[in-house]
């Protein structure tokens, strides 16, 4: 997504770090920069709106129960496998393999 303008910050590195903005998860001197984008770019305004409405409703309807603490592991590993660039198995290869059925 790009509004087609020139920006200081290119819409695609705004998108790519758009979670990390909402949760407050950067230094101060990168969420100007994304306030700074907000303000000049409409497409990734309405982004970024759209996704702070999904992450409050998210919180309101799921916000009470508790993560168990293994999958929050796995999710944290694949994370850091993604960032890190390497590959990511398609299915989890901590699980253990499906028992037959009996029939």
């Amino acid at each position: 997504m790009s509004c087609g303008e020139p920006h200081e910050t290119d819409c695609s590195e705004i998108l790519d770090h758009l979670y990390e903005f909402l949760d407050r998860e950067m230094p101060d001197s990168d969420c100007v920069k994304f306030e700074h984008h907000f303000e000049e770019c409409s497409p990734c305004l309405e982004k970024y709106g759209l996704e702070q409405a999904v992450k409050k409703l998210v919180k309101r309807c799921c916000g009470h129960d508790d993560v168990p603490g293994d999958l929050r592991d796995k999710v944290m590993g694949r994370i850091e496998l993604i960032r890190s660039g390497q590959a990511v198995p398609e299915q989890d290869v901590t699980a253990s393999p499906a028992t037959p059925r009996e029939s």
